[in-house]
């Protein structure tokens, strides 16, 4: 299962991490100096998550974002919930 949000699509990116040295020049220094620059990842917040999918509960991987700002609609807690529904339908 890679690592990849089921709705935003946030993935692993890379970057840089940098060592800084030195004293801000606003703080009475010569400025800061970059004495390393190595690579790094980024890696989004997933969780396991069951979420209503094509009208049925999954489980999948969504980001924290997602699930706080509402994408992630999460299924009735209750099995019985969902053969009523079928059955009413029918």
């Amino acid at each position: 299962m890679p690592r990849v949000c089921h709705f935003t699509g946030a993935r692993t990116k890379s970057g840089n991490r940098m060592t800084i040295r030195g004293k801000a020049k606003y703080l009475g220094g010569v400025g800061l100096k970059t004495t390393s620059i190595t690579k790094r990842t980024f890696k989004p917040n997933l969780q396991r998550v069951a979420a209503v999918i094509d009208g049925a509960p999954t489980r999948i991987l969504a980001s924290t974002r997602a699930i706080r700002s509402g994408l992630v609609i999460k299924p009735i807690r209750r099995k019985y919930a969902y053969t009523r529904k079928l059955a009413a339908s029918a």
